[in-house]
């Protein structure tokens, strides 16, 4: 029992912690209380919708751990789905086209990372920039149009269903890079250095980590997974258009600091950035199914922005001041009168 009186559970709770049981909680509660949630149809509807922010949330995990950020990866969905549109209306075969439209998100993302490696300039500034870049390309690709009639076999592949049950096909995939995400960041050399990166990025260069080098990557794969989204999108949706993934920017910056990864790095987990994307998708959902306007959901979105970057400095704070009053109150010397 003595042992338990120096046992604080506020080391235990995490903010990614708290987000899973936010998780867990509105699950509950919307499979009790909201009409239709817990049917197939609803939940595939969830998932699949969800699945396109899921899919950029592991790669930009890494490159907010590592100090950076990137708002194209919307821009470069939508310019992956429009060239995808576009070389398909052209007569070229699926099976070309979607190497392609993956070497060209991995080019944008090389771009992104070159300006802000070689350059000095900050990745907010570079990525806001490409953002509108990105886009103007697309539209310039396909212009107005909209292309349809992609092979069966891809579009089952991203609207189908595994069987009888509530599962995207397309789930399996985000499942085995969700895996070698979780891997790659907690598991290995690399991830070590993303977060040391994040730390200091003086002291990781000073560790001997080619910091450069390692945000170059980290660049890239975000580049290269978000044109693997535009090209789901695509298929999900059956619509290859310009503005394809138009702010979902957004939301996957809002879903991975939910999820409790430090804007200014170093801190985080891939779990919590999943439970911070399916937080956030099963909120959306449950407001469309109680009928609350896409304008609402946009600002909630936005608070949620909000509340995930102040919530765990806050935290943090609080957590400081009281570890600071007890140890002034254990270092104070103790007063008694003389004998």
């Amino acid at each position: 029992m003595a042992d338990l009186k120096h046992l604080d559970v506020r080391n235990y709770v995490r903010w990614d912690t708290v987000v899973g049981a936010l998780l867990i909680a509105l699950l509950v509660g919307s499979f009790s209380f909201v009409d239709n949630f817990g049917n197939a149809l609803n939940l595939s509807f969830l998932i699949g919708n969800t699945l396109p922010i899921a899919l950029i949330a592991l790669p930009m995990t890494m490159l907010v751990v590592s100090g950076e950020i990137d708002l194209s990866v919307g821009s470069t969905a939508g310019l992956s789905g429009a060239v995808m549109g576009a070389l398909w209306n052209g007569g070229m075969a699926i099976e070309t086209i979607i190497p392609l439209c993956l070497l060209l998100g991995l080019v944008c993302g090389l771009v992104n990372g070159l300006l802000v490696t070689k350059l000095g300039l900050p990745s907010l500034a570079v990525t806001i920039g490409t953002l509108a870049a990105y886009r103007g390309i697309a539209q310039i690709v396909l212009g107005a149009n909209s292309v349809t009639d992609f092979p069966e076999q891809y579009l089952d592949f991203g609207a189908g269903r595994i069987g009888d049950t509530f599962i995207p096909k397309a789930a399996v995939l985000w499942v085995i890079l969700l895996v070698i995400a979780g891997v790659v960041l907690h598991a290995t050399p690399v991830g070590r250095s993303l977060f040391a990166t994040g730390a200091s990025e003086e002291a990781a260069r000073f560790a001997g980590i080619r910091v450069k080098r390692l945000k170059l990557v980290t660049f890239a794969v975000t580049g290269l997974m978000a044109s693997l989204t535009g090209i789901f999108w695509a298929l999900h949706y059956a619509s290859a258009r310009y503005d394809n993934a138009t702010g979902l920017e957004l939301s996957v910056v809002a879903a991975v600091l939910l999820g409790g990864i430090d804007f200014d790095g170093g801190k985080g987990t891939i779990g919590g950035a999943v439970a911070g994307v399916f937080l956030l998708g099963a909120l959306q959902n449950v407001m469309s199914l109680v009928n609350v306007s896409a304008q609402s959901q946009i600002v909630v979105t936005g608070v949620l922005l909000v509340i995930s970057v102040l919530g765990p400095r806050v935290a943090r704070q609080i957590a400081t001041a009281r570890a600071r009053r007890r140890t002034a109150a254990t270092a104070a010397p103790a007063t008694t009168a003389p004998a």
